[in-house]
C-alpha cells in the first residue's frame, strides 16, 4: 500500500486532513485554509484558495484537482485549470485556483470543502521526434469529426 504524506502548514491549526468521504470515493475532499476570514468570489472572478497543506506524493504520481460535484452544478463554481496537477516534486503548500462561473458572488468560508483530489499515475515515455506517425482510421480528422451523436 502506498502512502499519501500531508505536512500541516502553520496556519492550519484546525482543518482535519484531506479525506476520502465513501469507501468508493475517487477524489479526496480539500477545504478552503481561510482562518484570516471568508473569501468571496465574485462572478467572472477567480481567487486562489489554500487548503493548509503540503503533499508528498509517492513516485510516480500526481495529485489531479477537480471541481466538487455539487459546487459546479449548483453554484457554478469550477477549477479553471481542471484538472490542477499536483507534481511529485512539488512540497509547497497546494492551493486550489476557484472560478465563479455563475450569475451571483459566492462566499468561501474556512473549513468549506472546496474541490477534491485524484491520485493518478503519471508515465514518462522517452520523449523522440520522427518525420512519420502510424496512420489510424480517424486520421487527422479534429473537433466534431466523430459525429455528434
Amino acid at each position: 500500500m502506498q502512502v499519501l504524506r500531508f505536512k500541516r502548514l502553520p496556519e492550519n491549526t484546525d482543518l482535519p486532513l484531506p479525506a476520502y468521504a465513501t469507501d468508493g470515493a475517487a477524489g479526496m475532499d480539500l477545504r478552503a485554509c481561510l482562518p484570516g476570514g471568508a473569501v468571496t468570489i465574485q462572478p467572472g472572478g477567480i481567487v486562489l484558495i489554500p487548503i493548509g497543506f503540503a503533499v508528498e506524493l509517492p513516485p510516480g504520481t500526481e495529485m489531479q484537482i477537480r471541481p466538487r460535484s455539487g459546487l459546479a452544478i449548483k453554484h457554478a463554481l469550477l477549477v479553471p485549470n481542471s484538472p490542477g496537477t499536483v507534481d511529485s516534486d512539488f512540497r509547497g503548500q497546494v492551493q486550489v485556483g476557484i472560478l465563479n462561473a455563475g450569475q451571483g458572488a459566492y462566499t468561501v468560508n474556512h473549513g468549506d470543502r472546496i474541490a477534491q483530489a485524484v491520485i493518478a499515475p503519471v508515465l514518462r515515455p522517452q520523449i523522440v521526434e520522427v518525420s512519420l506517425l502510424n496512420t489510424t482510421d480517424r486520421g487527422d480528422m479534429g473537433f466534431g469529426s466523430t459525429g455528434l451523436s
